[in-house]
């Protein structure tokens, strides 16, 4: 059967942009790693890993050799690899810094996983390093390459809801493992909220396409619970932003998982539920007319990553979620925890217009 004339179609594997991933955890394992596999403008050229077997396991699934598989501490090796253009960072938080810094040294582009560091000012440094490098820094915020996420944001900002008025989210889920790397402040820089929290810190910001002025924040770290030892267990965070918008948002590593978006307006509504999740998302839009579930496609969110960022690495532009947009997420943060250790609100940098840390917008959003 011939393929349809408007069906993207692949480019050859010599024409993508090669990456190389680093760190080989649950994340690259079961989402990145297939999610490039089926990328139109994307491969995979090397692994680097502490774990020698199964680097070399990857490798051959992947049809690369034993020689694309590098240990950590010959990172600049990479270097004179020219068919790896960009590296993937999926590290612990606090080690972002570190290899974004030494990937912009050896001239390589960079995809960072969220959140883009521990703090702002960590961050900000990470941005500074690229742009004195002249390689492109990408935050990796899948949820804003999706369909159903920029149907949400065209509903919102198109007024089809009216005047929004009011937004909520609640992104949870249960964190057994008091062991675990993100249970452990030195490596995650916090507890749930820039690791599950930050989702619905950014998409707030992104279907409203403004920033908020200020913050008001509470906390909760059980003493009793081995696992809250370093980290708290649960966030409640409420942004303002212009004309009086309020956005309401919860987070947590102690419930069962939940991962929400509501946006209300004077003549109706947004609901996301769930709103988070790699696969299943949902969009119901409420209006005069109706309730209305727009059929979209279920897309690989990795994958519409890499082929952004493969894009804008051949054409040099900067991409919709660089450096800076992880930065502003940070300086938020920042104050969310400030808030709650002062029980005051706490007013932001003003940064008035619309996407003003954001970048070329993906194709399919442009189309």
């Amino acid at each position: 059967m011939p393929l349809k004339p408007d069906l993207p179609l692949p480019e050859s594997e010599s024409r993508r942009v090669g990456f190389a991933i680093v760190g080989l955890g649950q994340l690259s394992a079961e989402e990145l790693i297939p999610a490039a596999r089926t990328s139109r403008h994307a491969a995979i050229a090397a692994l680097v890993t502490d774990d020698e077997e199964k680097g070399r396991a990857y490798a051959r699934a992947l049809d690369l050799t034993d020689g694309d598989v590098y240990p950590y501490e010959r990172f600049e090796d990479l270097k004179g690899r020219e068919d790896v253009e960009a590296v993937y960072i999926v590290l612990p938080n606090s080690l972002h810094r570190e290899y974004v810094e030494r990937a912009a040294r050896m001239g390589k582009h960079v995809l960072c996983e969220k959140p883009l560091s521990v703090n702002a000012g960590e961050a900000q440094a990470m941005v500074d390093a690229c742009k004195a490098a002249n390689v492109l820094l990408m935050t990796a915020y899948r949820c804003q390459y999706t369909p159903y996420h920029w149907a949400a944001r065209e509903a919102v900002q198109g007024g089809r809801l009216g005047r929004v008025k009011l937004l909520d989210s609640i992104h949870g889920q249960s964190e057994d493992d008091p062991e675990a790397w993100r249970m452990k402040q030195r490596l995650a820089g916090g507890g749930p909220l820039p690791d599950v929290g930050i989702y619905s810190l950014n998409t707030v910001r992104f279907v409203l396409g403004t920033e908020p002025e200020w913050v008001f924040a509470t906390l909760h770290q059980p003493k009793d619970d081995p696992r809250f030892r370093e980290v708290e267990e649960s966030v409640s965070f409420v942004l303002g932003f212009p004309e009086g918008v309020v956005a309401n948002c919860l987070t947590s590593y102690g419930v069962h998982k939940t991962a929400t978006l509501r946006v209300l307006g004077e003549e109706g509504t947004v609901l996301m539920d769930p709103a988070f999740t790699y696969q299943g998302l949902s969009l119901t839009i409420s209006d005069g007319q109706g309730d209305f579930q727009p059929g979209l496609p279920d897309e690989d969110q990795f994958g519409l990553e890499f082929d952004h960022f493969a894009q804008r690495v051949r054409d040099g532009r900067v991409p919709w979620t660089p450096g800076e947009e992880g930065v502003q997420d940070h300086r938020i943060m920042d104050a969310i925890y400030e808030s709650a250790r002062t029980g005051q609100v706490v007013r932001l940098q003003p940064a008035p217009g619309r996407d003003v840390f954001r970048g070329e917008k993906p194709e399919a959003a442009s189309q």
